[in-house]
């Protein structure tokens, strides 16, 4: 016992270490925290793609802390950016698909986000592009002192990705604007420039910048596609009939959606564009990062700000028979998390299990910021100092009541609200394609894991919509946008 009190103050003072210089607000550090929309592990050091181009996010991570093992809370939009912006769980809140946003949910209608958090303490704040979901919010100080542009790119005359009809404006993606100046990126990217340029210098600042690819439709120009010609493109290894033992329940996450399942896809030849358009759109998105970050070199401020750069969930592309987020694997959950900068030495990558949960906490403690009051993640800054520090707690996702995924640091555990389940070892089946429910040896790991699924578990909060799912656990009927689904319905097309 008196072993772990010691490690335990040793540790707290450890954390404590670059706090003791900033008691003093005027010599706090600044932040600049980059989002980005979609963007999963097809990254350069997450090595989830061999032909992914994303060097001045590689040469942030390698300047810093780079979280290999980092989760969102949820596969979606809303309530992941929700989630990491007020410090709450999906499950707690209720937040589960694209409506409603926080300030109209009991939950988190008072809660202070992480940004207002910074606000509050003095700091000079901005935002520009997507950093709350688009009209969650609305555009005021309460949230921001200043909003700057979100643009998203205008599209081509005619879409180039040729799908079944009725469509989904997004589902697009192809070599568009021919100027890189036309592209919404590219003027998000202008915005968090210019506001560097013009944040008083006597106040340190909070500047959220928020990225849109590459989310669908994904664009970008000419130049950006042709580094991945379509003859040498490598492709995601898929296993024929992947999910033909999985719980069928896993069906019912993504049961309509407009992103097209792999059949349609190859199907309408459009398989191999999406994979070359993603790793384009991707590859722009990450030289508008590298002009964010030169702009920040030229401001003189680099050496006191922070920066933290995370994406709010996967994306699949083709794994698993699907295309977009909305699932519990892996390529759904995985996001890229970076903190470099001030006070942050460059290590060996971080290979504990995290969560976007875990930001909130992290700033607020790096900054010398008060503390907030119920906050659900836990703070980072151990394995800032140490990126070989241990954690106690796995990352947990949750995509609509009573459907979690727990993640440590080798295995992945899924819980169904009908109760049927998966388990894999990240370790020797990266692709999750052999699922260990069933087997003796594996139980005690899948009880471990379970052990950690959320106690409190609530439904969706009221006027929630767009991507929401229910269960009766009496009928057995799940409910997706109003269409019941009986357990023995098969997946829809297309």
């Amino acid at each position: 016992m008196r072993m772990i009190r010691v490690f335990t103050i040793l540790t707290w003072l450890v954390a404590a270490g670059p706090l003791s210089s900033q008691t003093n607000p005027s010599v706090r550090p600044n932040v600049l925290m980059i989002a980005v929309d979609d963007l999963n592990d097809w990254v350069g050091f997450l090595k989830g793609h061999p032909q992914a181009s994303t060097p001045h996010i590689d040469g942030l991570a390698s300047g810093g802390v780079a979280f290999v093992n980092a989760h969102c809370q949820a596969p979606l939009c809303n309530p992941s950016r929700s989630s990491l912006l007020t410090g709450l769980r999906p499950s707690t809140t209720g937040i589960h698909g694209l409506v409603p946003g926080i300030r109209e949910v009991a939950a988190t209608r008072e809660r202070q986000t992480l940004p207002q958090a910074f606000l509050k303490a003095g700091y000079f704040s901005y935002t520009c592009g997507k950093v709350f979901h688009d009209g969650s919010v609305p555009r005021t100080q309460a949230e921001f002192g200043t909003w700057g542009p979100a643009p998203a790119t205008a599209g081509p005359p005619r879409p180039f990705a040729q799908l079944p009809v009725p469509r989904h404006p997004a589902m697009d993606w192809g070599p568009w604007p021919q100027s890189a100046s036309d592209h919404g990126d590219y003027k998000i990217a202008s915005a968090a420039i210019e506001a560097l340029g013009m944040c008083p210098k006597e106040k340190p600042f909070f500047i959220a910048c928020g990225f849109r690819q590459p989310h669908v439709p994904c664009f970008a120009p000419r130049e950006w596609f042709d580094r991945f010609p379509l003859d040498s493109l490598s492709m995601p290894e898929l296993k024929d009939h992947e999910r033909a033992l999985l719980p069928t329940f896993s069906w019912r996450l993504h049961w309509r959606l407009p992103e097209p399942r792999l059949a349609t896809l190859k199907d309408k030849g459009e398989w191999k564009p999406l994979v070359r358009a993603y790793l384009a759109s991707t590859a722009f998105m990450d030289a508008q990062v590298g002009r964010v970050l030169d702009a920040l070199k030229a401001s003189g401020r680099e050496d006191n700000t922070v920066i933290v750069l995370w994406s709010d969930h996967g994306y699949h592309l083709g794994e698993k028979e699907i295309t977009g987020k909305n699932s519990l694997w892996e390529r759904s959950t995985r996001v890229p998390l970076v903190f470099a900068g001030k006070g942050i030495r460059a290590q060996k990558p971080c290979e504990e299990p995290v969560e976007l949960l875990d930001l909130y906490p992290t700033l607020l403690e790096w900054c010398a910021l008060d503390r907030v009051a119920g906050l659900e993640g836990h703070s980072l800054a151990a394995q800032l100092h140490d990126s070989q520090s241990g954690r106690v707690w796995p990352a947990i996702t949750t995509h609509n009541q009573g459907n979690h995924a727990v993640r440590s640091k080798r295995h992945r555990y899924i819980r169904y609200a009908d109760g049927s389940e998966e388990l894999y070892d990240l370790i020797a089946d990266r692709r999750e394609w052999n699922n260990l429910i069933g087997r003796k040896a594996t139980d005690s790991i899948k009880n471990d894991l379970a052990g950690w699924l959320p106690k409190v578990d609530v439904p969706a909060a009221p006027a929630s919509k767009h991507r929401v799912l229910l269960y009766d656990k009496g009928t057995g009927i799940a409910t997706w946008e109003g269409e019941s689904v009986k357990p023995t319905d098969s997946p829809p097309g297309p």
